[in-house]
């Protein structure tokens, strides 16, 4: 290994360090999200670390083909220490920015969302239902009003046909009907005996 790649080597790791610092603060930030999910946790924490180690590793593969050294290791913590020391504090006020930021423009583009697309198209679902609603209503008015209508006729006719029926045959259709009434009042109770026993 050349001396400019042992260089280029100690200065890409110096910045990974420096990069995993920025990282981890990060990550240290929104682990509130799911803190109270032991199992969630564990899995963000692994991949977290798995994902900077290979980030890490892929700078440096990119860099001296992957070989390790001691001074590597030393580089990257070099680069974290430095990251602490310097830049911490300033990252963090900056990733809240970013943070109040985003959640405000996430909140505009919620409400404009909501005003002009979310908000018209329940009002127009809302009207249609109304419509038909309304339409099938008069429909039921002018249907009931046809049938009422057409009964009064027939009505008419029975009634006359009724009045030249014999006495007899009158007196034979009293009975019919009261037998009927008495059938259709002995289901009642039955039902309702049924029901109440399953109760």
């Amino acid at each position: 290994m050349t001396l400019s790649v042992q260089f280029l080597t100690m200065v890409s790791m110096i910045g990974g360090g420096f990069y995993l610092g920025m990282a981890l603060d990060t990550f240290r930030r929104f682990h509130k999200h799911w803190k109270q999910n032991v199992f969630l946790v564990y899995v963000m924490e692994v991949s977290f670390w798995l994902t900077q180690m290979f980030i890490l590793y892929f700078i440096l593969f990119q860099v001296n083909a992957g070989e390790l050294r001691l001074y590597v290791f030393a580089a990257c913590f070099l680069g974290f220490a430095a990251y602490q020391v310097f830049a911490a504090k300033l990252y963090k006020r900056v990733l809240e920015s970013l943070i109040i930021l985003v959640n405000k423009i996430y909140q505009v583009v919620r409400s404009l969302v909501n005003g002009l697309l979310i908000t018209p198209i329940k009002y127009i679902v809302k009207i249609i239902i109304a419509s038909v609603l309304f339409l099938f209503n008069m429909i039921m008015l002018v249907f009931g009003f046809i049938m009422k209508c057409l009964f009064i006729p027939i009505k008419w006719v029975l009634m006359k046909i009724y009045q030249l029926l014999p006495k007899k045959f009158k007196l034979f259709l009293h009975h019919l009907a009261g037998f009927y009434s008495k059938i259709q009042n002995i289901c009642r109770k039955g039902l309702r005996y049924i029901t109440s026993k399953r109760r």
